[in-house]
């Protein structure tokens, strides 16, 4: 599992994001999510503001985005919250990254159905290219973790690369993958199996073949 410790509060830290507010965009985009929220409750929008957050950090670093400790203070005091209470769902969920990451973050299921699968050969491939867990290789475009299931047992093995999933992944895939990243390109995301469309059957139905077309009534024939 990914270390799930915030940043060291150094002073180096706070000399590059103790300043940190929205931009004028940002800040409209904010209010908008409190705006979806009673009154009082603003603290409802915690979770879409701590990803606003990461994403102006990431635009601004041309990285995947993280959430320095001045930024999670910024985002509690615009929220009228306490600091620990942020922290904590920053913390608890892996759509937020606590340290610094790469311009892409490879995320690598590691859970059974992706193991039994082959999620070995790809972990294994992205250490091939210099990536190691939780650190941000030395060109600054790949950071790798290993997660837990991430709803994609269908598809294994699969990776999330920032915003992205990518399945049915071979080395070989992976590799066409990475590639493309690392060139500025943008790789068909979603499953990397020829002819096949999202999560259906490799080949094809075995059954129900009638309901590929049409809404076919099977209840007569049962």
């Amino acid at each position: 599992m990914a270390d799930r410790t915030p940043a060291p509060d150094t002073p180096e830290l706070r000399a590059r994001w103790g300043a940190f507010a929205w931009t004028p965009e940002n800040k409209k985009t904010a209010d908008w999510h409190i705006a979806k929220y009673p009154a009082g409750r603003q603290r409802s929008a915690v979770m879409p503001l701590l990803d606003l957050a990461q994403r102006q950090v990431g635009a601004e670093t041309d990285t995947q985005g993280w959430l320095p400790l001045p930024v999670i203070e910024y985002v509690a005091k615009y929220l009228d919250m306490p600091v620990i209470r942020v922290l904590e769902v920053a913390s608890f969920y892996f759509m937020y990254n606590l340290k610094p990451v790469g311009k892409f973050h490879v995320q690598v299921c590691g859970t059974t159905p992706c193991m039994l699968r082959g999620s070995d050969d790809i972990m294994a491939a992205c250490k091939k290219r210099g990536m190691k867990k939780g650190e941000v290789s030395e060109d600054g475009l790949w950071t790798l973790t290993e997660v837990e299931c991430m709803g994609n047992c269908a598809t294994a093995p699969m990776v999330q690369i920032n915003d992205d999933n990518y399945e049915d992944l071979t080395v070989e895939r992976l590799d066409a993958v990475l590639d493309a990243l690392a060139a500025g390109e943008t790789p068909k995301a979603g499953t990397q199996e020829p002819g096949r469309h999202t999560s259906e059957p490799s080949g094809g139905p075995t059954t129900l073949k009638d309901m590929v077309s049409a809404n076919h009534d099977y209840r007569s024939e049962w």
